[in-house]
């Protein structure tokens, strides 16, 4: 669908099929269908986003870096796979939409076979990308179809480029409940974070966004009020050298700040919908 330069098509990448959007300033976002992964956004002529270019591309191994959805479990709080399996299936291409100068696209996932291997639980899960300019916006909707309800954890888990993580300082979160996953240490969070090592803390949600400066570049990053935590990591140095689908420099190019449901999880009624978003905004550009 294109109207006044925004447009939205079908596009293979990495021998993956995915879907386009594109802006008339020259913006763009590409989602593999796979896990309904948002794998580039350029912005501003600079991609925003950290691709691993060690990732399989084989369809079903989880694709490292870019966005990848977290659902319907966070990391390894259950009884599924790392992450849930979102992320590793296969979503269906839904509707696409053009308004003023913004392009979306929708990705569903719903239960079949497949999933009720691992979860038993009717569901279906619609991702929808929305490019504007300067601005990317992801929401996942989780529309329970059970006639019980429906729990789940997960995460936006946005990998952001950075030119070097040293430099890095993230603000925003200043005084938020703060748990350091490393350390098992509860406190709050500092005025600014920095990066000189693995880092990996959950922070109770800030109401303002947060601002994340990486020299003369900078984002602004908001979430609804709906995901209830903000995760941020950084490998380090000592843990990307042992992660093999990064090269051994990797963790100075990204730094991870997601929208996130850690704690505790989120109930969804029978016949109920939940979404959660979170907006990247480029600043100064």
């Amino acid at each position: 669908m294109a109207d006044g330069g925004a447009l939205c098509r079908s596009e293979t990448q990495h021998g993956q099929p995915g879907q386009r959007l594109t802006l008339a300033n020259g913006d763009t976002a590409w989602v593999a269908l796979q896990g309904a992964h948002v794998v580039s956004w350029r912005a501003a002529q600079r991609e925003r986003l950290y691709l691993s270019p060690r990732n399989q591309w084989d369809g079903h191994t989880a694709i490292r870096g870019g966005v990848p959805v977290c659902f319907p479990q966070f990391n390894q709080r259950g009884s599924l796979p790392k992450h849930g399996f979102a992320r590793n299936l296969a979503w269906a291409a839904g509707s696409s939409a053009v308004q003023d100068d913004k392009v979306s696209q929708d990705l569903v996932l719903a239960s079949s076979p497949e999933t009720h291997a691992l979860w038993p639980q009717k569901f279906e899960a619609t991702l929808r990308v929305t490019l504007g300019p300067g601005e990317l916006t992801v929401t996942l909707q989780v529309h329970n179809t059970d006639d019980k309800p429906l729990e789940f954890s997960g995460a936006l888990h946005t990998y952001l480029a950075v030119d070097q993580i040293a430099q890095v300082r993230l603000t925003g979160l200043q005084g938020q409940a703060e748990w350091d996953a490393l350390r098992d240490h509860h406190g709050s969070a500092a005025t600014e974070l920095q990066f000189d090592g693995e880092f990996d803390r959950v922070y109770a949600a800030a109401p303002a966004p947060l601002h994340l400066h990486d020299g003369a570049n900078e984002l602004a990053i908001r979430q609804s009020a709906s995901w209830a935590q903000s995760v941020v990591w950084n490998p380090g140095r000592e843990k990307c050298a042992a992660m093999a689908d990064l090269p051994g420099d990797g963790y100075v190019h990204f730094v991870c700040v997601e929208a996130a449901q850690v704690m505790s999880p989120i109930t969804v009624p029978a016949a109920g919908n939940w979404q959660g978003w979170q907006q990247l905004s480029v600043v100064g550009d």
